[in-house]
């Protein structure tokens, strides 16, 4: 296992040094190698990577599916090994690619759970604004939905990430890749009334004076705490809908899109790699796609 351990240390470093991937993404790629590795471990522990062949990672894919794996998550460990073969061909590693052949399971696209403007709208009367962590809360919010930003995004924006006189934010996002987003007006009040009546007055520590939404003990705020946020103001605001951070996001690309926004700008927007991934927010409403169409073809023009 000792050539394995070295392959898949130099593939780490492949993926942070050239590929420039976040951490998170590393790790899940790493992952899926060594879930590989156990399996080869157990079952032929004599073969290297390079010795391993079609047939080998044909078994390793049928051993994973009697895990009650997903189809997603299928998918992604056959991508990770996928990433790995190539790579290993790339440095000369191997002569032949294993996984050339190897088969992705169909994936059923599920369309993101979003919110209405209506319910949006409401979420956000449910917040105590009279606290200062309400204030907080209700800035937090309207940036993730102005600005479309993953959670990760917003926990880590910064006071020197704000551009608020060009109307915009810069946002690091997957990979550590820097895009500029635009900023609303009311995003750009809300965050203004945070900043100068209520974040001064929290003692911050060390090292987080940068960082533009803080706990009430003057550090950054969790994934958790913004989840937490968000399912308590769906249940005052009587939403039965299974939310999440990325549910704000989702909304703030289903309503660009169904407002008539330019798809490249959507992806811009979001910071996906590719248009593919910005395509499954033109899951429109037939009624809002016939109501276009009569309205704009010539022939209804009579």
């Amino acid at each position: 296992m000792k050539l394995w351990k070295s392959n898949i240390q130099d593939f780490k470093y492949y993926l942070h040094i050239e590929k420039s991937l976040s951490p998170n993404s590393i790790v899940s790629y790493e992952s899926d190698i060594q879930k590989l590795m156990a399996f080869v471990e157990t079952t032929c522990p004599h073969k290297n990577p390079s010795d391993i062949n079609i047939k080998d990672l044909q078994s390793f894919l049928k051993y994973i599916s009697e895990f009650h794996f997903t189809e997603t998550t299928q998918s992604r460990i056959i991508s990770g090994i996928k990433h790995f073969y190539k790579f290993l061909i790339l440095e000369n590693y191997i002569q032949t690619n294993p996984a050339e052949l190897l088969e992705t399971p169909r994936i059923k696209r599920k369309l993101p759970v979003y919110l209405s403007v209506e319910e949006i709208d409401v979420m956000l009367l449910m917040i105590d604004r009279s606290t200062a962590e309400g204030e907080r809360n209700i800035a937090m919010l309207e940036t993730m939905y102005s600005c479309g930003l993953r959670v990760s995004e917003l926990i880590n924006l910064k006071l020197s990430d704000l551009h608020f006189q060009e109307g915009f934010i810069s946002v690091i996002g997957k990979g550590d890749k820097q895009r500029l987003v635009p900023i609303g007006k009311s995003a750009i009040s809300l965050i203004s009334n945070y900043k100068h009546h209520h974040r001064q007055h929290i003692a911050i520590k060390k090292n987080y004076e940068d960082l533009l939404f803080l706990s009430k003990r003057g550090a950054s705020i969790t994934r958790q705490m913004v989840f937490y946020v968000i399912k308590d103001l769906a249940e005052k605001a009587g939403i039965k809908k299974t939310l999440s951070p990325h549910s704000f996001r989702h909304s703030f690309a289903t309503h660009l899109v169904e407002g008539g926004a330019d798809l490249r700008a959507v992806q811009e927007m979001l910071g996906h790699e590719s248009i593919t991934t910005t395509e499954i927010y033109t899951h429109l409403d037939q009624h809002f796609l016939r109501e276009n169409i009569l309205s704009y073809h010539p022939r209804n023009k009579i």
